[in-house]
């Protein structure tokens, strides 16, 4: 895990959006865009539409992941807390 997805795992404890996201980190779209995508893509995150709504279809980050939320899996927790 490198230390961006670390970082970002830290702020998905609970459900956020990607505009607190951004704001949060202060990172440029595409780093967490990037950085969203390959947590999406290792099971560690979902992604929801709103807090309570869990997208199951595969999902396009780079195309919709401004306009969503994101949560830390359990799998995800996992991994963030073995290091």
């Amino acid at each position: 895990m490198s230390d961006a997805e670390f970082d970002l795992l830290d702020e998905l404890y609970f459900v956020q959006p990607y505009h607190y996201l951004k704001e949060t980190l202060g990172w440029e779209d595409e780093r967490l865009l990037e950085t969203l995508s390959s947590l999406y893509q290792e099971g560690f995150v979902k992604c929801m539409t709103e807090p309570d709504r869990e997208l199951f279809d595969q999902v396009d980050i780079f195309r919709e992941g401004k306009k969503l939320m994101f949560l830390a899996t359990k799998k995800g927790l996992m991994a963030h807390n073995a290091l």
